[in-house]
């Protein structure tokens, strides 16, 4: 359907796929990040919680770009669970890394058929109007549902908006 994601990655996931990771980025989609094995980093402790993500960012550079750093080429994160905390969320700010959540879900950590899953989401879009939607690329239901799910965001006028980090030096400037 001629759409590009946004893959936020687990680092361990990134680190056995390393080709599919490559082949995610040569196709056009963003690479974010989501931590390394997917704990619940509000109840770790600071400095866990934070080489918890540095090891996510690592993997996840070293799969598609050869080189592990804790300096993401693309500055966007997600808490595993949403769950995030001050000290968290005060230190990816400072690394200007960006925070995203999501608006709507598919619950497809449930299992349900591709068509249940289908309707679920799809009702719950026509109740938010729009939004960042979630779901969870590895599980079959969800690839079974989405040739449809986007086949309906087309015919009802929907828009799929590619989130990509803005070019380097880029900014807000002040005009005088």
């Amino acid at each position: 359907e001629c759409v590009r994601a946004t893959f936020f990655l687990i680092g361990r996931n990134a680190s056995a796929h390393p080709a599919l990771v490559r082949r995610m980025a040569a196709e056009g989609h963003t690479i974010g990040h989501h931590s390394f094995a997917h704990p619940n980093l509000k109840y770790l402790k600071p400095a866990a919680a934070e080489a918890e993500i540095d090891k996510g960012i690592a993997a996840d550079e070293l799969a598609l770009h050869g080189v592990a750093t804790t300096t993401p080429g693309t500055p966007f994160f997600r808490f595993p669970y949403f769950e995030s905390t001050p000290h968290l969320l005060d230190r990816l700010q400072s690394r200007g890394i960006a925070v995203f959540g999501a608006d709507l879900w598919a619950s497809d950590w449930e299992p349900r058929t591709a068509e249940a899953q289908l309707k679920l989401l799809t009702d719950r879009l026509k109740l938010a109007g729009k939004g960042i939607i979630l779901l969870h690329d590895p599980k079959a239901q969800t690839a079974a549902m989405l040739p449809a799910f986007l086949r309906y965001l087309r015919d009802n006028h929907y828009r799929v908006v590619h989130l990509a980090p803005a070019p380097r030096g880029a900014g807000i400037a002040r005009v005088p």
